[in-house]
């Protein structure tokens, strides 16, 4: 699919490397002709994470309808961005998404331009945080910790790779870097 101007930008990393806290942080401070696409996943909605709820009959009604630009499953629940991308990006705007790194080959196919941004932490990091948000318990937290899907692009796919071991703010300016803003830029809020 072509676009007059926009970009795709295509955030992925394991579970409780923080994607959802830095796409906030992201959206605190970045100008508006970058857009944030809805997810929709057939999981409740919990603190600190953005998406749509939806059962697993509302989910199958969406795609039969072919409202989702993108969708995958991972771990038996759906997760999908709805077709409003298209037009976002048609209009010239920078689009980003959460996505999920076996997705992103299917994502590049579609929208051949994406900028990839992967997420990671440090193993002790990524535990901790899955402990502490509570979604699961101890034996599906080692289930995902244990599972590492490849992520596997082709040569010429642009990625930008960014460790959030460390401080929101550092990852979160580097996010920013990789959105094409700087914090001169005047598309960046005045910050407070």
């Amino acid at each position: 699919m072509s676009t007059k101007s926009g970009r795709l930008i295509y955030v992925m990393g394991p579970s409780g490397a923080g994607k959802d806290s830095l796409l906030n942080f992201v959206r605190e401070r970045i100008g508006a002709r970058v857009m944030f696409a809805h997810r929709y996943i057939t999981r409740s909605v919990s603190d600190g994470e953005n998406h749509v709820a939806l059962t697993h009959e509302e989910f199958a009604a969406r795609l039969a309808s072919g409202v989702f630009s993108m969708h995958w499953e991972s771990l038996g629940l759906h997760y999908g961005i709805g077709i409003e991308i298209d037009e976002w990006l048609m209009r010239g705007l920078s689009v980003v998404v959460n996505g999920s790194r076996q997705h992103a080959p299917a994502a590049l196919e579609r929208y051949p331009q994406t900028q990839f941004v992967h997420i990671h932490a440090s193993p002790a990091v990524l535990a901790a945080r899955l402990e502490k948000r509570g979604r699961e318990d101890s034996r599906q937290v080692e289930a995902r910790l244990a599972r590492r899907p490849a992520l596997s692009l082709p040569e010429q796919a642009r990625l930008v790779t960014i460790d959030n071991s460390g401080s929101l703010a550092d990852a979160g300016q580097q996010l920013l870097v990789a959105i094409g803003h700087t914090p001169g830029s005047a598309a960046l809020k005045a910050q407070g």
